[in-house]
């Protein structure tokens, strides 16, 4: 069994920095997705990385901005976001699989979810 926990959510300005960390617990050697969502919205993959961090993705909605990275040492995944705008706004959640997926993400079941952390950037 493994437990997916996010931190490092809350409020900033927009143009602002947050990171957001997700710790694994148990077996480590898992792809991480980094999604988000706001109420009425779909869920949004907002970047991913296998389980060596060989390889890495960003949405386009994101890129330049936001960096995935992950210390296996730590069982820790962050997404450094900086350069935040009010569209960012959303719970953030991770997710973790077996299977690494690298497009059309939402068509995939994930074995684990963590709980999901808030961010909020005001204009």
């Amino acid at each position: 069994q493994v437990q997916l926990v996010e931190s490092g959510g809350g409020s900033v300005q927009a143009g602002g920095s947050l990171r957001l960390s997700c710790v694994a617990s148990g077996r480590t050697n898992y792809n991480i997705y980094w999604f988000r969502q706001t109420p009425g919205k779909e869920r949004e993959l907002v970047a991913a990385i296998n389980w060596s961090g060989s390889w890495a993705f960003s949405a386009d909605s994101v890129k330049g901005r936001f960096t995935i990275s992950r210390d296996n040492a730590k069982n820790t995944v962050s997404l450094q976001m900086k350069s935040l705008k009010a569209e960012d706004t959303a719970v953030y959640y991770c997710a973790a699989s077996g299977v690494l997926h690298t497009s059309s993400w939402d068509r995939y079941e994930y074995d684990y979810w963590g709980q999901g952390t808030k961010v909020t950037v005001s204009p």
